[in-house]
């Protein structure tokens, strides 16, 4: 289970991005019924570390605290070489199988440590072509917002962070301890779509009210068969036409919109209540329970009553 997380204040790093990691595993969410990490910044030399912005940061831990970490996290910091002292700390976590994650340009770093070789990541959209130029054995998407490899996750800008860190704590501790510290942060617990919605293509005002009020109506009627025809009539769109501005505009199909919402709702409704499996099906639009664990198979690799189990025992706990 994750409980130790350890976050690498790497010289030259930017305060917004590692704000973000602290922002998630730093605040003690337990009197909100949240998560408490045993979390620590840790850096190659205690004292001075100077940030990408003028200032410096005053760390008092070395890393040796991080050798158990459950989770290495590296913000975002300037690109160039790193001191051969933290890439030993990311080798290691990457080979006990513990978390390790990156936001933004941090991605170099775990680059440079050789754990992306051979594995899918991304970065901030300014830097991916540098990142696949720079090392041809990372697959390089551009267009995602984290990509999760194993047990390590690389995420796009500053907000995209936020979901990949977002993203870690619902698959170790499951969606309502996400949902906690998103309600805290006052931010999306899972977005969809990805970073193409930002390089140089601005969401048409038009749209962007049409589908607000649609997937505000999607949301509240989940258990609804919901058809692209139905939801194109409510956004005053042929249908035609509103699937491909809900491609354009939320980086993925109406239908695949759906089915992750679905899947988030029935996360939760198996985590915080006792309703049997057909009922959880049927209130968010599966219908059955075996469509329902068919979908759960195959986006998380195990059976909605396994993840019941699991995660409803540590969210009581």
């Amino acid at each position: 289970m994750l409980n130790t997380v350890v976050l690498l204040a790497i010289p030259g790093v930017a305060p917004f991005e590692f704000g973000v990691i602290c922002e998630v595993f730093g605040i003690d969410r337990s009197a909100m019924g949240g998560p408490r990490f045993d979390f620590t910044i840790v850096t190659a030399d205690p004292g001075p570390v100077e940030t990408n912005l003028g200032f410096d940061m005053i760390i008092s831990a070395g890393l040796e605290a991080a050798a158990s970490a459950d989770l290495i996290a590296v913000a975002a910091h300037r690109i160039g070489d790193v001191d051969e002292r933290y890439l030993e700390v990311i080798r290691a976590a990457e080979a006990r199988g513990a978390w390790v994650l990156s936001v933004c340009s941090g991605a170099f770093t775990l680059a440079q440590a050789g754990i992306l070789d051979g594995r899918r990541a991304t970065t901030h959209w300014m830097h991916t072509d540098q990142l696949a130029a720079e090392y041809p054995g990372i697959t390089v998407d551009p267009n995602v917002l984290f990509v999760e490899d194993g047990s390590v996750v690389t995420s796009a800008g500053t907000a995209a962070g936020i979901d990949a860190a977002l993203h870690i704590v619902r698959c170790e501790l499951g969606a309502s301890m996400a949902n906690v510290i998103a309600r805290r942060m006052v931010v999306p617990p899972q977005r969809d779509g990805g970073q193409s919605q930002y390089i140089e293509s601005p969401v048409r005002p038009d749209c962007a009210d049409s589908f607000a009020q649609v997937t505000e109506w999607m949301l509240a009627n989940l258990g609804d068969d919901l058809t692209v025809d139905q939801l194109a009539r409510r956004a005053l769109m042929s249908s035609r036409t509103f699937a491909r501005r809900f491609r354009a505009d939320m980086g993925t199909t109406p239908s695949a919109w759906l089915n992750r919402q679905r899947m988030i709702r029935a996360r939760q409704l198996l985590e915080e209540s006792d309703a049997p499996l057909e009922k959880v099906a049927q209130d968010t639009g599966f219908k059955t329970a075996s469509v329902m664990r068919h979908h759960f198979v195959r986006a998380l690799q195990t059976t909605p009553t396994a993840y019941r189990r699991t995660f409803s025992l540590r969210t009581a706990s």
